[in-house]
């Protein structure tokens, strides 16, 4: 009876410093699930940087770190770092100007330095776009709108979409930086203590050792496979689309470049939640081109959307994919819970799913198969 107490008093106790011990970490789970990430997709760098230093593993680790730090850190930066200054000019814009439309895609007229398009390019731009929309809307179902009115519910909702999704970039952005020296040390360590800190952690999981293997096997496989291919399709997908908007006259290209990787993630969505809107603004805009609007528009149908379907399947070959419904209701529903890591966490969730129901079944099975004897 002693000894079921104790137990019981030592799991209370682990409980409450697990709990407390989470509080501590929340910040730097973030951050450590990505350099987990790195390390699993990086990992063929790393055994190549192991055989060159001759098994020395804290040389090859810090080896590998900055070749991650040069190969996709730092350009991350450079197009971050300007999308999250060009965010908080957007969201001056829709702040201070009387017609918050502005703070979507200036016109190729858009001072560069201040971000600020003239009041006067807004307003024709503004009346412009509601005007065709009221005709629109009159001719088609003869609603009787003004263009005022749809004036007036255009700034609005443009104000009410726009303004939050530009402070809380250039906020995301600032609040980035030290989860971003966490992520460097935690690549690090991971690569250099990594083996060790997983023999550690299977030793003590009551878990058996070949489901514990299956689920590492998994998420590793998971990790090269989903993820690197969802990283390798929008980074060059926000790149193509950032090179077509570049040559379209638009202004804010980094800003509109991360929005196209972000959405690229989104199955179904993708980059097209981006180009459209560009296209559209070009077509309207006083500054801007009917011919520029066009040809953005089949440069993005022929080249940004379609690099998907030629990327993925590169990565993927052959490899297990999700399917499409469950792939974008994880990412959905990982976005909505978990923020911008749900992209990759949803997935996860889905297929570590599917491995524990056959590890299950597994274990269903075996005792089935088992004797009154055996079980008992």
């Amino acid at each position: 009876m002693a000894r079921v107490v104790s137990f019981v008093v030592l799991v209370v106790i682990l409980l409450a410093i697990a709990a407390l011990f989470f509080m501590v970490m929340a910040n730097f789970l973030l951050p450590m699930f990505l350099a987990v990430l790195l390390v699993i997709i990086f990992g063929p760098v790393h055994q190549w940087m192991l055989l060159k230093c001759k098994e020395r593993v804290r040389v090859a680790a810090g080896l590998t770190t900055g070749a991650i730090l040069l190969i996709l850190i730092i350009p991350m930066l450079l197009i971050l770092l300007p999308a999250g200054v060009q965010a908080h000019k957007v969201y001056r814009v829709a702040a201070s100007k009387s017609i918050p439309l502005a703070a979507m895609v200036p016109a190729s007229g858009a001072d560069e330095d201040c971000g600020e398009p003239s009041a006067l390019d807004l307003r024709t731009l503004s009346e412009t776009l509601a005007a065709n929309v009221a005709d629109f809307a009159n001719n088609r179902f003869a609603i009787g709108l003004t263009t005022d009115e749809v004036e007036a519910t255009i700034n609005e909702k443009v104000k009410l979409w726009v303004t939050p999704l530009a402070l809380g970039t250039t906020q995301f952005l600032g609040r980035s930086l030290i989860g971003l020296g966490v992520m460097v040390i935690s690549l690090y360590y991971f690569l250099a203590d990594g083996p060790a800190m997983i023999r550690t952690i299977m030793r003590l999981s009551p878990l058996d050792d070949k489901y514990e293997q299956q689920l590492i096997d998994k998420f590793a496989d998971t990790t090269r496979s989903v993820v690197l291919a969802t990283l390798l399709s929008a980074f060059a997908q926000g790149i193509l689309a950032g090179i077509g908007f570049y040559f379209a006259g638009l202004s804010y290209v980094s800003l509109l470049m991360a929005a196209a990787m972000l959405f690229a993630m989104v199955p179904f969505i993708g980059t097209t939640i981006v180009w459209v809107p560009a296209c559209l603004w070009l077509y309207w805009s006083p500054e801007g081109s009917t011919f520029a609007a066009v040809v953005l528009a089949i440069y993005c149908i022929a080249f940004v959307s379609m690099a998907d379907n030629v990327i993925k399947p590169l990565v993927l070959h052959g490899r297990a994919n999700l399917h499409p419904l469950l792939a974008l209701l994880s990412v959905l529903g990982g976005v909505q819970a978990l923020g911008p890591i749900g992209i990759f966490i949803g997935p996860m969730v889905v297929v570590f799913l599917h491995a524990l129901l056959n590890m299950l079944n597994t274990e269903l099975n075996t005792m089935g198969n088992l004797s009154p004897q055996e079980t008992g």
